[in-house]
């Protein structure tokens, strides 16, 4: 676990735009399992991270012509129940922080991980976030 000190900020930089926290397992279900499309950001204290999956977000929410009806984080290393959970609905893709999925109807429709988010800019993670809105939601 990482202290508060650390993570409150990073934190706070998804919830200021409206991204929801799921904190425990419960919330994550009702989250992933509703219907319809929710959009869930493993969130993470590393660079990338902060360099371009946090803004890259950012920006696709301010940006995106069709948006999921749920946006929700996990945060990998301080929210571990939820985060596992976010896991177990991530079938057949191995564990990633930061990454991003896109689920419909409770089955996953996109994922961006780690290795897709590391070294991009923010410009180009929310072109690929704003993709897949615009062919999911």
């Amino acid at each position: 676990m990482y202290p508060a000190e650390l993570t409150d900020p990073m934190r706070a930089e998804l919830t200021s735009i409206g991204v929801e926290e799921l904190r425990d397992a419960a919330a994550v279900d009702a989250a992933v399992g509703a219907p319809g499309t929710t959009f869930v950001m493993i969130n993470s204290v590393c660079g990338c991270a902060a360099g371009g999956a946090r803004p890259g977000l950012g920006l696709a929410l301010r940006n995106a012509q069709k948006k999921p009806a749920r946006i929700a984080t996990a945060f990998a290393g301080v929210d571990a129940e939820a985060t596992n959970r976010v896991r177990s609905h991530l079938v057949g893709f191995p564990p990633s922080s930061p990454s991003m999925a896109l689920f419909k109807d409770g089955d996953v429709v996109w994922m961006m991980h780690r290795h897709q988010i590391e070294g991009r800019h923010p410009e180009d993670i929310a072109q690929a976030v704003e993709a897949a809105f615009a062919e999911h939601c």
